[in-house]
């Protein structure tokens, strides 16, 4: 049996799971026999039926009996009863005599459990080695879940789109659209299956975005999260007119006109969080985003500290952040070092004068600049697409 084919069978599975199954991981399966599927299943929305248990309902849907086949899974079937039972108990069971597993779940409630689950049944458990090309194409898929299980924080992708000269706008703020409808749409795919998108009180005056999911099937929408030190969000923002909740982060309220703006944000139904400030960071010795100062604008006086936002998104099941930000956040991400990606639209235009994509901090030296690994480059459109991580990143 050639087990890559159907694992990559798996794969595809799993991406179909990206916009719906946040936090749960996006998992695929197919079983199969003797070289014939025999079914097949991603991961539903939360509470709903995971991989396995889709792909023996569809199995059984088909007429097909499951008994001696093998089941081809991109992640650890888990063995702890959540809002669904075991998956590993499912398999066993049908009566499945063969799992093989792309990658290991480094959930604790897992985290070996499953594989040994079936092994106990007499189930013969593959588990592919963390370097064979088919793992490293689960771990993509599940780069958001295995990030938040192992390094308590969500994978932080930062989106940009830019003219050659690195503009995002003119200096005016134009800047719909620099790129062309393809790339807008493919942007589309990637807000689609964040947890949620994160951007800036700046952006937010701004733009008023909605940062939501358009064009697009999808069940879900992402969280969004403005991260806004002095409560300023507008409480008829645009934001408030999508689906997904809006999360207001900001710290605590200096007077009374603080504090009336938090009230009416939360009477707009912004979900509000508290944030430790700037100084409390320092204090602690970490670092912080978000300047609550814009000095052209004589705005506030301190910042959110990301060293306890990024830990306090994944306790709220934040797999994948998305950031649609403007050129401050966007330089305090990237020199604080917790940007994990960066997916940058470039179109062939220069626009001359305008605004930066990132306003970074001065380097003495070249040797301090920003380095980064081209992964992947897609001409989308008369665009293209790159996507640019820190060197190993993805290896925790």
């Amino acid at each position: 049996m050639n087990d890559d084919l159907w694992l990559h069978q798996a794969l595809q599975q799993a991406e179909l799971a990206l916009p719906l199954s946040s936090p749960n991981p996006a998992v695929g399966c197919v079983i199969v026999r003797d070289g014939e599927l025999l079914g097949q299943g991603h991961t539903q929305q939360v509470g709903g039926p995971h991989a396995e248990v889709m792909a023996l309902r569809d199995a059984q849907a088909r007429g097909h009996s499951v008994r001696g086949a093998t089941a081809c899974v991109t992640l650890e079937p888990c063995a702890h009863h959540g809002r669904t039972p075991p998956c590993a108990d499912a398999l066993v069971r049908e009566g499945l005599a063969r799992v093989v597993i792309a990658c290991a779940d480094p959930n604790p409630l897992v985290a070996g459990q499953g594989a040994a689950r079936l092994r106990d049944a007499g189930i013969e458990v593959l588990q592919l080695a963390p370097e064979h090309p088919v793992a490293l194409q689960a771990r993509e898929i599940l780069i958001g879940f295995l990030s938040r299980m192992v390094r308590q924080r969500p994978w932080v992708r930062l989106k940009v789109a830019a003219s050659l000269d690195g503009r995002t706008a003119l200096d005016n703020g134009a800047s719909q659209w620099i790129t062309g409808p393809a790339a807008r749409e493919d942007g589309q795919h990637w807000r689609a299956r964040a947890s949620a998108v994160l951007t800036g009180i700046g952006t937010v005056l701004d733009d008023n975005p909605r940062l939501d999911v358009r064009n697009l099937p999808t069940p879900r929408q992402p969280l969004r999260v403005v991260l806004d030190s002095r409560w300023r969000t507008p409480p008829d923002a645009a934001l408030f007119s999508a689906e997904g909740g809006v999360l207001v982060v900001g710290l605590a309220p200096l007077d009374a006109v603080a504090q009336a703006r938090q009230v009416t944000l939360s009477a707009a139904g912004a979900q509000i969080l508290t944030a430790p400030s700037q100084r409390e960071a320092d204090a602690a010795g970490v670092h912080a985003i978000e300047p609550a100062s814009d000095p052209a604008r004589g705005r506030e006086t301190d910042r959110i500290d990301i060293a306890w936002l990024l830990p306090e998104l994944a306790r709220r099941g934040v797999n994948e952040l998305h950031v649609e930000a403007g050129a401050t956040l966007n330089g305090h991400l990237i020199d604080g070092d917790w940007v994990d990606e960066i997916l940058v639209y470039l179109a062939p235009k220069l626009l001359g004068p305008g605004r930066a994509l990132a306003a970074l901090s001065p380097l003495s030296t070249l040797g301090e600049a920003w380095q980064g690994e081209v992964r992947e480059v897609c001409q989308i459109g008369p665009d293209v697409r790159l996507i640019v991580r820190p060197p190993g990143r993805e290896r925790f």
